[in-house]
């Protein structure tokens, strides 16, 4: 079956989950996830999705796609017109599938014993995406979003991250004052100050977690009184500042490489 109308009541429910709104009474938080490589992701992870919506006017299917169909059953497998897929889509040029799945569930890590990613404040939501994708590929696990965060399964942070989300565990909503108190290892902090020691004249610990802060205003005047290891980034005195997920980027993999084997 093909649904054409607006007003069937799985279009509307798909409606709301691409929109971000609050699930309907009784409906569990569930996610958007269009295009292959986030569909071939969350298969990666977590396994089968909740349904698989396809373009019923995209046929044939390329083999990727026609892969990522054949992995669902019959039973879960929806098809759209076109028309309302391109409703449904945040991209331009859409692919034509898309998985629904239930929004990870992440245990409460109260305290940090391992590497780990703190964002306070980060707002925009292309740049949370972008952290993510860059903590994932530095080998970090766990990554802790302060209240204030831009959300991080957004569309468009899910586009940025590429995938990244299914690669960690995302805890939101976090208070980083608690979790800098109790921690078990060394967070260090990004930050211009007389205390900041050079990036690069830094013996990094292996487990040593970051803390980045908001894109305009840095890390919060609350978490700075707190930190012990401040660090900055040597550059140029005609560049105001780097982007916060390039400043990530820079630190995450300098880390990486000063505990590389070999």
């Amino acid at each position: 079956m093909i649904i054409e109308s607006r007003q069937n009541p799985t279009y509307k429910r798909l409606q709301r989950v691409v929109e971000g709104k609050r699930p309907a009474e009784g409906d569990l938080p569930v996610l958007w996830l269009e295009g292959p490589n986030l569909c071939q992701s969350w298969l990666q992870h977590y396994g089968t999705p909740e349904m698989v919506v396809v373009d019923a006017e995209r046929e044939p299917l390329s083999d990727s796609v026609q892969r990522l169909v054949d992995a669902v059953p019959i039973r879960q497998q929806l098809m759209l017109s076109s028309s309302l897929m391109k409703g449904l889509s945040s991209v331009e040029q859409g692919q034509g599938i898309a998985f629904v799945v239930q929004r990870p569930v992440v245990p409460a890590q109260p305290v940090l014993k391992k590497a780990a990613l703190l964002l306070d404040r980060v707002q925009d939501p292309g740049n949370l995406g972008t952290l993510l994708r860059t903590a994932a590929a530095a080998g970090i696990g766990d990554v802790f979003l302060s209240v204030g965060c831009a959300d991080a399964w957004s569309q468009k942070s899910l586009r940025s991250g590429q995938g990244a989300h299914f690669a960690l565990a995302i805890h939101e909503n976090q208070d980083l004052q608690a979790l800098l108190k109790n921690a078990e290892v060394p967070v260090y902090t990004t930050m211009l100050s007389d205390k900041a020691q050079s990036l690069f004249a830094l013996e990094i610990a292996k487990e040593g977690a970051w803390l980045f802060g908001n894109e305009g205003r840095g890390v919060h005047p609350d978490l700075v009184a707190q930190s012990r290891h401040q660090v900055f980034i040597p550059q140029e005195a005609a560049v105001e500042s780097l982007n916060v997920a390039v400043a990530a980027a820079i630190c995450l993999f300098e880390q990486r490489r000063q505990h590389l084997q070999g």
